[in-house]
């Protein structure tokens, strides 16, 4: 199992396409100049001792020695050995409405990016809890199976937008029924879904499938994204708002949360129901209810006694750094004048 201490410190790899673009125009404005001075051949004979080839060479010795350091400034570890846990905690399953409508602007940014950043600091306050995320608008998709790996459900989380569902609408009856699909009933833990929704277009039937997650003690929360005001639903065009959806009438479309809906589906999954704010996600409250779920135990297998590499790379990158400073720009005269292969 491979991870890195600070990956952040990758990001600094960024600069590598700069650096090549820098050194092919200043090499490229250095034969122009030679080329001004006269005929190629002449100006060779004039200066023998000028090589071509050494400052790229040099450049590429730099250029990995700095990849060598960026790597190991960002400590890369190896889990040398992996460990079977017991641990005490409920399953969570996150269901998270990703049709257009929450891209409606009543909750800052939008009701979806602060549906994530409130899901972000829910997985930021487990510990022994599993968590998996479902997405779903006129479909139902499983983002994230059930886990104890909190990098990777953020990692999960922040590439969820309105473009990975490619059916729109609000299929909240089919998003409990994956979610449903998803737990594993056999090992006893206590079950939870979080549903994070607007509830507008509501238009399978979530009512016979909160039923069914109830005959198996799965508890239903349900957090109200957006205002019964509502807002209107922007159009984007390469990352830029244009305008405002309309309909055929010409008139703006208004998303409004449907606030009835979820709290029918909440009462039917002996759940509690929290219209988010912009001050206040909900989740806390949500989360208080969870923690008064009875944690029964499961086997978790984790990665242990991870150790660090960076030295490998630290020095690779030293080793680089002094044959870079070794090689000389100019040729070595001695022995472009050995001819190994002439007959005498």
């Amino acid at each position: 199992m491979l991870r890195f201490e600070h990956i952040e410190f990758l990001w600094a790899l960024a600069l590598i396409p700069f650096m090549v673009i820098v050194f092919l125009m200043v090499r490229k404005w250095k034969k122009k100049a030679l080329l001004s001075l006269g005929d190629p051949h002449t100006v060779r004979r004039m200066m023998p001792e000028a090589s071509l080839s050494r400052p790229g060479l040099k450049f590429v010795l730099f250029a990995l020695a700095y990849t060598s350091l960026v790597v190991g400034a960002a400590n890369p570890q190896i889990g040398t050995k992996m460990e079977e846990t017991k641990r005490n905690g409920a399953d969570l399953m996150i269901l998270l409405d990703v049709s257009n409508s929450m891209l409606a602007g009543d909750l800052a940014p939008n009701r979806l990016e602060n549906a994530k950043r409130a899901i972000s600091q829910l997985i930021d306050n487990l510990h022994n809890d599993r968590i998996g995320i479902i997405i779903f608008a006129g479909e139902a998709y499983v983002q994230l199976p059930i886990t104890t790996d909190y990098s990777a459900a953020k990692l999960f989380l922040n590439n969820i937008t309105t473009d990975i569902v490619p059916t729109q609408g609000t299929a909240i009856g089919a998003a409990i029924d994956m979610g449903m699909k998803s737990f594993n009933f056999v090992n006893g833990t206590s079950k939870a879904m979080i549903l994070m929704t607007d509830g507008e277009n509501h238009e399978d039937d979530a009512v016979s499938a909160v039923k069914q997650a109830r005959a198996k003690d799965v508890t239903i929360h349900v957090i109200g994204l957006g205002t019964p005001e509502g807002a209107p639903l922007p159009i984007y065009r390469n990352g830029q708002p244009v305008g405002f959806r309309t309909d055929e009438a010409g008139k703006t479309v208004v998303s409004k949360l449907n606030e009835e809906m979820c709290k029918e589906i909440s009462q039917m999954g002996n759940g509690v129901y929290v219209r988010a704010s912009n001050a206040n996600s909900g989740l806390n409250i949500v989360m208080d209810q969870v923690n008064k779920m009875e944690k029964k135990g499961y086997d978790s297998k984790m990665f242990k006694n991870y150790e660090d590499r960076f030295q490998f790379f630290l020095g690779f990158a030293l080793l680089l750094l002094v044959l870079e400073f070794l090689i000389s720009n100019r040729r070595n005269m001695k022995l472009s004048e050995l001819n190994l292969f002439e007959v005498r």
